[in-house]
């Protein structure tokens, strides 16, 4: 008998090396980053006027993915920490080859009416991107209708289900401003009015159009409004099929247009075909044809077509610089990315540089 089985050699593991005990701590820290990216929270920046001056550019953001409900990737091989574009290369940071059909977690509420949302910018399903929907660039923007709304824009104020909407504290549109004599460009600064630097229309505030009258030398400050029935091109639903651009909508007179919502039907016709087509055939991917009088959709003739997704309606706060619904459409729930929740830090490119951070604005919630 062997009296010494309790002196059993041990096992020992071998100790890793620097080289390996680095390369599991990044992959580690990839992974961990890439599931708080895409199921939790991700930053963001705001690099154009449009939210002004409720978001300047500049800000830097924390987007919630939980309110909403996370998606879960359509395209799940791509470079970590890159959106659609390799850094420098400028090659693309994803293989479509394997994509994904949308799935979203449960959320802790819908996207309502007056939410700061970032989503994927719908018309890069166009040449010449033809990204998935998860790799169209991000945008923010307000919702201001959804699904099942009927919205239309009347003189700048939005109306929803024939109600006026609340306006964000923060938005601005452009003011024809008369004087009499040079106006000094310190009242503009200290108002935050921009745009002013050789236009006669700059851009503000109702607060700050508002204090810019009370000057002895301002004669008039009126908001710029485009005329009912003045048609500007390129406002949606303008569309190659439709080249006699029946709506006369513009910016600041529009609709009303009903915003589709999952399982309502539409009839189709010639008022109809020109705001839906594009839901029913890029976002909701079915081939439709018209064949003199008759409309087919996937070969089957029909007067009338199901929605499959809920539908948004995304605007800017400021409202004369802003690249959004009114120009191209609606934005369908799988394009919803999350809910800006702070700004976490603002940074100002065109100050001195020791006052290049907007301190005020750090840790602000966004309303």
């Amino acid at each position: 008998m062997n009296w010494k089985f309790w002196n059993k050699k041990k096992t020992t593991t071998k100790k890793k090396s620097k080289t390996r005990e680095w390369t599991d701590a990044i992959i580690f820290a990839v992974v961990a980053a890439t599931l708080i990216r895409t199921f939790f929270i991700e930053a963001y920046t705001i690099p154009t006027p449009s939210m002004e001056r409720s978001l300047l550019v500049g800000d830097f953001l924390f987007v919630s993915k939980v309110n909403y409900g996370p998606r879960i990737p359509m395209t799940p091989i791509a470079f970590p920490f890159a959106h659609h574009t390799m850094p420098l290369i400028n090659t693309k940071a994803y293989w479509d080859g394997l994509e994904l059909n949308y799935h979203r977690l449960p959320g802790l509420s819908e996207v309502k009416k007056g939410d700061v949302v970032v989503f994927n910018y719908p018309m890069e399903a166009d040449s010449p991107f033809f990204r998935p929907v998860d790799k169209r660039e991000n945008y923010i923007k307000r919702c201001q209708g959804t699904p099942g709304d009927t919205l239309s824009v009347v003189n700048t104020q939005v109306y929803v289900n024939g109600k006026a909407a609340p306006n964000p504290p923060g938005e601005q549109t452009d003011y024809n401003v008369s004087a009499a004599g040079d106006i000094n460009p310190q009242i503009y600064q200290d108002l935050h009015i921009s745009n002013y630097e050789g236009s006669t229309l700059p851009t503000m505030t109702v607060d700050a159009a508002a204090a810019l009258k009370k000057y002895s030398n301002i004669k008039s400050v009126t908001p710029k409004i485009e005329p009912k029935e003045g048609g500007e091109w390129g406002v949606f639903p303008y569309d190659a099929h439709y080249k006699d651009h029946r709506y006369k909508w513009n910016v600041d007179n529009y609709g009303p247009v009903i915003i589709p919502k999952k399982g309502w039907t539409v009839k189709l016709d010639s008022l109809t075909l020109p705001i839906y087509r594009r839901a029913i055939t890029v976002y909701e991917n079915n081939t439709l044809q018209q064949i003199g009088k008759d409309i087919l959709i996937n070969g089957i003739k029909t007067d009338s077509y199901t929605f499959k997704m809920n539908y948004y309606w995304m605007m800017g706060d400021n409202r004369h610089d802003s690249l959004d619904s009114r120009y191209w459409g609606f934005v369908p729930e799988d394009h919803i990315v999350g809910k800006a929740l702070f700004i976490w830090m603002s940074w100002d490119d065109d100050a001195p540089f020791f006052s290049k951070i907007r301190w005020s604005r750090l840790f602000r919630g966004i309303n």
